[in-house]
């Protein structure tokens, strides 16, 4: 994914949800390729467990972590 922002539109979000997609975005468009297969690498058994978590979940690359960043959990009332 280039973009990690997961729109709301049908068309858009309706085969992640059908094939229970998790994708995974750099949260810095502006890494170089070196820098890009460091990242990911350096987060690959995070990466690997996310995905057996299985989907349909989208993920951000970050520095230090992988984070969900789609969909957000819900937040219960008190």
């Amino acid at each position: 994914m280039k973009d990690g922002r997961i729109k709301s539109s049908d068309l858009e979000i309706r085969p992640v949800l059908e094939r229970e997609v998790v994708p995974f975005c750099l949260d810095n468009q502006q890494l170089r390729s070196v820098e890009m297969i460091v990242r990911l690498d350096a987060h690959r058994e995070g990466i690997h467990r996310a995905v057996a978590r299985g989907g349909p979940a989208a993920y951000a690359v970050r520095r230090d972590r992988i984070e969900r960043t789609w969909p957000r959990p819900r937040t219960v009332p008190r």
